[in-house]
C-alpha cells in the first residue's frame, strides 16, 4: 500500500523556531486508513544507532506542525527520540478534501496512522512508540490512547476536549439542550448555504485586531497566533480558521467516553492560569476513576503557566521537557 496521493511540501525551514543543529530534519508522508496522505517533519537525534523510541506530536486544534508540534517534535528528539510532527487531515499540508474540516474519527486515526509509519521505520523500535497531543489534540491523543494498544506513553499539553467545548461551550456556560439546540439549528441552515453556494463559509480564526474587552483566553491566543511569536500563513487559527460547519461533529460524539480504561501510561500536563485548566483537571479524574491502571497516570499542574506558555515556554520555559524526557524513557522503557 503507498501513499494515494500527491502532496506539494516545502523544503525550505518555515517553522516559527530556529533549527537545531543536533538533530537531521526531512519531510515524509504517510496515509491513514482513509486513504488520505498525511505531511510531517521527521526529527532524528544525530549520530543515532539501533532502534530508536518513537513519538508521534500533534497539536494545537488549528494550528500547523510549522508551530507548536515542531517544536516539541525537535526538542524531543534533541533527547535522543525519533519524532514526527504532522499536519491533521484537511489541513496544513496534508492531503485530504474539502479543506479545513474537523473529524473526532478522522483525527483519532490520523494519530493510528503516525504510529503505523513509525512502526515500520528500520530505525524505530516498535514497542517503544508514544504520542503527544497540545491543546484539542490533546483530547484527541487521549482518545487514540483508549484505543491503540500499541501507544506505551501518552503526553498531553494544555488540553482542550474538543467535545465539551462545542457541545457545552467555554467553561461550560452553554450547557443546556436548548443551547445546543440553537447551535445545531444554525449549523444545519449553514450546510444548505454552502450546499447552494458549491463552497464552504469560513468561521474565522482568532479575532485581529484585538477588541479591548476581548476575555483573557481571546488576548492569549491573539499574542500568540497573530504576532511574530507564533504566526505562520498555513495556520487556520492565524488565518481564517475552520470551516463554520468544520467542528460540527463534535456535538454528539463525546471522544473520552473510555478514558478510564487506558492501560498505558498518561502524563497531563496544564498551566495553573490557563483559562483551558478545567479540562485536563476533569479528564485526569474521570481517567483515573474506577481505573485499575491508575498507578501510571499523572496530573501535572504548572505553577503561574497560561494556555500558551505551553505552545513555546511563554519566555519563562513553561514547558517542562526534562518531565517528559523522564516519563517516555521510564514508560518506553529506554535505556
Amino acid at each position: 500500500m503507498t501513499d494515494t496521493q500527491k502532496l506539494n511540501l516545502t523544503e525550505e525551514w518555515d517553522k516559527i523556531f530556529p533549527k537545531s543543529e543536533k538533530v537531521n530534519h526531512r519531510k515524509v508522508t504517510f496515509h491513514n486508513r482513509y486513504g488520505i496522505t498525511l505531511a510531517a517533519d521527521l526529527y532524528e537525534p544525530k549520530e543515532s544507532e539501533g532502534k530508536l523510541p518513537a513519538i508521534a506530536v500533534c497539536g494545537p486544534f488549528g494550528a500547523v506542525k510549522e508551530q507548536v508540534a515542531g517544536l516539541y517534535a525537535q526538542t524531543m528528539a534533541e533527547r535522543g527520540f525519533l519524532t514526527i510532527a504532522f499536519d491533521p487531515s484537511f489541513t496544513g499540508e496534508s492531503g485530504g478534501e474539502p479543506r479545513y474540516m474537523a473529524s473526532p474519527d478522522i483525527n483519532t486515526e490520523d494519530f493510528q496512522a503516525a504510529v503505523d509509519f513509525l512502526s515500520v521505520q528500520d530505525n524505530v523500535d516498535p514497542e517503544k512508540i508514544g504520542i503527544i497531543g497540545i491543546c484539542g489534540w490533546g483530547g484527541m491523543a487521549l482518545n487514540t490512547a483508549a484505543l491503540d494498544t500499541r501507544i506505551k506513553a501518552t503526553v498531553t499539553s494544555t488540553m482542550y476536549d474538543m467535545s465539551r467545548v462545542n457541545a457545552n461551550g467555554y467553561f461550560d456556560a452553554e450547557d443546556s439542550a436548548d443551547a445546543r439546540y440553537a447551535k445545531k439549528e444554525a449549523l444545519n441552515a449553514q450546510r444548505i448555504v454552502d450546499y447552494k453556494n458549491g463552497s464552504y463559509a469560513l468561521g474565522g480564526g482568532v479575532v485581529d485586531p484585538l477588541p479591548e474587552d476581548a476575555p483573557f483566553f481571546v488576548a492569549d491566543y491573539h499574542d500568540y497566533y497573530k504576532t511574530d511569536r507564533g504566526y505562520h500563513k498555513r495556520s487556520l487559527n492565524s488565518n481564517g480558521g475552520w470551516n463554520v460547519i468544520g467542528c460540527m461533529s463534535f456535538l454528539n460524539q463525546p471522544i473520552l467516553k473510555y478514558s478510564n480504561e487506558i492501560r498505558s501510561a498518561v502524563l497531563m500536563m496544564h498551566g495553573e492560569k490557563a483559562h483551558s485548566c478545567y479540562f485536563s483537571r476533569d479528564a485526569y479524574a474521570a481517567m483515573v476513576k474506577e481505573n485499575p491502571y491508575a498507578d501510571n497516570k499523572e496530573l501535572l499542574i504548572i505553577p503561574d503557566a497560561v494556555h500558551t506558555d505551553l505552545y513555546d515556554g511563554g519566555g519563562k520555559d513553561a514547558i517542562p521537557f526534562d518531565k517528559m524526557e523522564q516519563f517516555f524513557r521510564t514508560y518506553l522503557n529506554c535505556k
